[in-house]
C-alpha cells in the first residue's frame, strides 16, 4: 500500500489508502496534486446516489461556472497522466476510489470518484487507485456541491 489520503469535507472527513504499487504513475500524481492543494475549496461535480462521488475539477470553486463543472479540458490540472494503469486485482467494489477519463484511460487527470456500491460494470475501464479505510458512510452524503475543504497525505 502506498500513502493514506485524506479527504475533509462539509459533510465529514474520510481517508483512502492508495495502491501505490498498482498504479505508480496516476498515484504520483495525484499525491503531487494533493500536497500542492490542488483539490482544496474545490467542489463535488458529480453525485448519484448508489454510484459515485465524483470531484477534481478546478472550476468548481467558481459557482457561476455550475454549468461547466465536470467537462472539457479545462475539468482538470491540464497535466494527464499519460499511461493507462488497468490492475485487474483491483476492483470497483463499494468505497473504490479511481480515476474518471473521458474515453481514454491514459487521459486521465486530476477527476477521481469513489463507487458508492459495488460496480463490476466499470472494472476494466477505470484504474482503481485506493480504497476507503475511514469515514466510508461520507461519500454517500456528499451532494453535488459540496466542498473538499482541505486533502492531505499521510505517508
Amino acid at each position: 500500500m502506498g500513502p493514506i489520503i485524506v479527504v475533509e469535507t462539509t459533510k465529514g472527513t474520510f481517508a483512502f489508502e492508495t495502491y501505490q504499487a498498482d498504479a505508480p504513475v496516476a498515484m504520483a500524481h495525484i499525491v503531487d496534486l494533493v500536497k500542492r492543494g490542488f483539490y482544496d475549496g474545490q467542489r463535488v461535480h458529480r453525485a448519484q446516489p448508489g454510484f459515485v462521488v465524483q470531484w477534481g475539477d478546478p472550476r468548481s470553486r467558481d459557482l457561476a461556472r455550475e454549468a461547466d463543472w465536470g467537462r472539457g479540458v479545462e475539468a482538470s490540472s491540464g497535466t494527464p497522466v499519460g499511461v493507462a494503469e488497468m490492475p485487474k486485482a483491483r476492483k470497483h467494489t463499494a468505497g473504490a476510489v479511481a480515476m474518471a477519463h473521458t474515453g481514454n484511460p491514459a487521459r486521465a487527470d486530476s477527476q477521481i470518484f469513489v463507487t458508492l456500491a459495488n460496480r463490476p460494470d466499470l472494472n476494466g475501464k477505470y484504474a482503481v487507485i485506493g480504497h476507503i479505510v475511514a469515514g466510508a458512510d461520507v461519500p454517500a452524503r456528499l451532494e453535488r456541491g459540496d466542498v473538499i475543504t482541505r486533502m492531505t497525505v499521510r505517508e
